[in-house]
């Protein structure tokens, strides 16, 4: 299972300023710390891992470009950061469709006390990958998102292009959906 290391808020404050003011440091530095993160969000929604270097460049590029300009990121260095790779995700792959889940568990959170809405682990993988299947493309990357990239309410909102209120009943309604899917009984076929 692949474990997202949640950064620092001071640090990531502090690195969102050097950025603002074009550090060429600072930009290394947000490369290092976000790559594998963004690399993995990309990497789901277009289900290539070429294509998702090629995006993943992109969205660094694009940092590159904006470090030390009015289009640098101005609040939150992570939700610009995942905001420009979904924008460059869609210019590839077109409008919002379901993600391709053949790694679902490179996204599923691990089990925690922080984490009690989506208990999904003691299921069988493929139950599982038919369950997220059946979502809505909102609901699978709000829970991406949120759970796989611990991702803030806000952050999510900034990145999805919606208010926080929103963000909190698309994901009260993904997990809702999820849990109801997950508790059906099996079928089994014989």
């Amino acid at each position: 299972m692949f474990l997202i290391v949640l950064p620092d808020v001071a640090e990531d404050a502090s690195l969102l300023r050097r950025v603002r003011l074009g550090e060429k440091d600072a930009i290394i530095l947000t490369y290092e710390r976000y790559f594998p993160s963004i690399y993995q969000y990309i990497r789901l929604k277009v289900g290539d891992r070429a294509a998702a270097q090629d995006i993943v460049s992109e969205v660094f590029v694009k940092l590159i470009e904006c470090a030390g300009m009015p289009c640098a990121p101005r609040e939150n260095l992570r939700a610009w950061l995942f905001a420009v790779a979904r924008h460059a995700a869609y210019r590839v792959i077109g409008q919002p469709t379901q993600l391709p889940l053949e790694d679902v568990e490179e996204w599923m959170p691990a089990p925690s006390d922080s984490n009690p809405d989506v208990l999904i682990d003691a299921l069988p993988l493929d139950r599982v990958r038919h369950a997220l299947r059946m979502l809505t493309s909102d609901h699978q990357e709000v829970l991406i998102l949120r759970f796989g990239q611990r991702l803030s309410l806000k952050e999510t909102a900034d990145m999805m292009g919606k208010s926080t209120s929103a963000i909190k009943s698309l994901q009260f309604r993904a997990v809702e959906t999820l849990r109801s899917i997950l508790l059906e009984p099996e079928v089994h076929h014989g």
